[in-house]
């Protein structure tokens, strides 16, 4: 609760207030116990305390007890007995104004993000992929890039993936190695991702992180996201929270040093986001943690044990709040052992054996002074919160939804042309040119083969009309032959017959001198009769 200007968490056994100074809240804090030991309460009490103070507050309900926030709280027989312990007197039971988020849009307003925004390196711990996997999803967002392809939805990546692995003898040279066995898993597990709803985040309307920054009536919006389905997938939850922690850094201006944060961001079971994080990520997180206080956004992680925050993201927590944690074991016993040195000793108490033997509700808390010094260790009762603790049910819930200004923003999706219709597009206007150039070679061929037909009919009849031609000049030759030969024959008949003329004039004219003589000699009757035979014989 805030009380005196001040982020009242909790006291001490002898009445002395715990609590953090809004000029320090951007300092980072820490918040850590085994189960069952009253982290979620911290963190409520912390919620309810910033939003009091006029800071909005985002943070992930992964139980779903984290909504009653929103609804009046109760002061039972065990709160009241809590508050007189503690000495408080003007404790309020009320409300808070709260907005509720949802990646699957069931149970509060959408959260979008367009692939795009997410990147590969996201993106790739969603998918639990390798380093050389990753490597490759790099290259595709590069190309998509450089190709003006928009990576909005999954559609989108499946299909530029698609495109750069058969394409990747053109890109290699470029980009550097694709190869189709690392774009085929990570198909695989995009495919593993939609089977567990995560194609709900990807897309448009996407989030304003802007519209975390807001405040009602002087309280700041306490913004809770539903992530009892999102925890089922630690890896999905994790990086969904990465990725708003680097939007949040990446859109935030730098405004230095303020009385109070604008924005306070818990992140619940934190350990999910470090476990196998490669160095040169983790590095980024450092950078990350130490630069975002500077744009007014304090960071609170949860965890069970301080082992599970990497030593140099640990180093920046100013605000810490230990729950009890269990030494059953020789690793639990230095998980408490490092705990525990991560306080400044205070001399009333062992504060290793104060871990192990801390109640429900109690909790060892160190928060920065005025200077930024962390505070000497004190074991304190963490107060009880002033909203319903526990789930709410779904029609108070929906009340809430449609109260909110931020109703019908991001309530239905919508599906620009981005990559995918792009690459569809590209994809048909080859096909289409390849048709085109298919049918123009077909019409050649056959123009040519038409071509060759009329050539060769144009030939043929050529060779026909030569035949023709060979033939008639042969019968014109050969009758002009027989003609000749008929000429020479009849020129040969007519001389025969001349010469036979001829000869037969002679004969005649030598066969009349001869009878002329023989008559003109014959005088006598035996003449007459010897020329008179002579005459008939001849005369036949």
């Amino acid at each position: 609760m805030l009380a005196n200007n001040r982020l009242l968490i909790g006291k001490t056994e002898d009445k002395k207030e715990l609590a953090i100074l809004p000029q320090m809240a951007n300092r980072h804090g820490l918040i850590t116990g085994a189960s069952g030991s009253g982290k979620t309460i911290t963190l409520k009490v912390m919620a309810e305390s910033f939003s009091d103070a006029g800071v909005p507050v985002f943070l992930a309900d992964v139980k779903g007890d984290l909504a009653g926030t929103a609804v009046d709280g109760e002061i039972t027989e065990a709160i009241q007995k809590r508050l007189d312990k503690l000495a408080i007197k003007d404790f309020e039971a009320k409300s808070f104004p709260v907005r509720f988020w949802d990646l699957f849009g069931t149970e509060g307003h959408p959260v979008r993000a367009t692939v795009e925004a997410v990147g590969p390196e996201v993106l790739s711990i969603m998918l639990g992929l390798s380093e050389a996997q990753e490597g490759n999803l790099a290259i595709a967002f590069a190309i998509a890039k450089d190709e003006n392809l928009a990576l909005v939805d999954l559609k989108d990546l499946r299909a530029v993936l698609q495109y750069v692995a058969e394409n990747k003898d053109k890109y290699s040279t470029k980009y550097g190695n694709i190869t189709t066995q690392s774009i085929g898993v990570i198909q695989r597990s995009l495919l593993t991702l939609e089977n567990q709803g995560a194609d709900h985040f990807f897309g448009q309307p996407a989030l304003d992180v802007n519209d975390f920054f807001a405040t009602e009536g002087g309280r700041g919006v306490i913004n809770i996201l539903h992530a009892v389905t999102l925890f089922e997938s630690p890896d999905m939850y994790a990086a969904f929270l990465l990725w708003l922690l680097t939007t949040l850094f990446s859109t935030s201006p730098e405004v230095g040093d303020l009385d109070k944060p604008k924005l306070v961001f818990f992140f619940d079971e934190a350990h999910l986001l470090f476990n196998g994080m490669p160095g040169y990520r983790l590095k980024r997180i450092v950078q990350i943690v130490k630069l975002i206080r500077s744009r007014g956004i304090g960071l609170y992680f949860i965890s069970q044990s301080p082992t599970d925050i990497p030593d140099e993201v640990l180093a920046q927590m100013g605000n810490r709040v230990q729950h009890s944690l269990r030494a059953y074991t020789p690793s639990e016993q230095k998980a408490v052992h490092a705990a525990a040195q991560a306080f400044r000793t205070n001399p009333k108490f062992d504060t290793e054996k104060a871990i192990l033997e801390l109640g429900t509700g109690e909790a060892l808390i160190s928060f920065q002074d005025e200077k930024g010094a962390p505070e000497i260790v004190e074991r304190a009762t963490i107060l009880p919160p002033q909203s319903k603790m526990g789930a709410i049910d779904g029609i108070t819930r929906n009340k809430v939804i449609n109260a909110s200004p931020l109703c019908g923003k991001y309530d239905e999706a919508v599906d620009p042309e981005s990559a995918a219709e792009v690459i569809q597009q590209k994809a048909d206007t080859e096909a289409a040119e390849k048709q085109a150039k298919l049918e123009a070679e077909a019409a050649e061929k056959q123009r040519i083969e038409a071509e060759k037909a009329a050539e060769k009919a144009a030939s043929e009849q050529a060779k026909l009309a030569e035949k023709e031609r060979i033939a008639a000049q042969k019968a014109t030759e050969k009758a002009e032959a027989e003609r000749v030969k008929a000429e020479e024959k009849r020129r040969a008949q007519a001389e025969r017959e001349a010469s036979k003329a001829k000869t037969s004039s002679k004969a005649k004219s030598g066969t009349d001198r001869f009878l002329g003589n023989i008559l003109g000699s014959a005088g006598s009757a035996i003449g007459r009769k010897i020329t008179n035979k002579i005459l008939k014989d001849i005369f036949k």
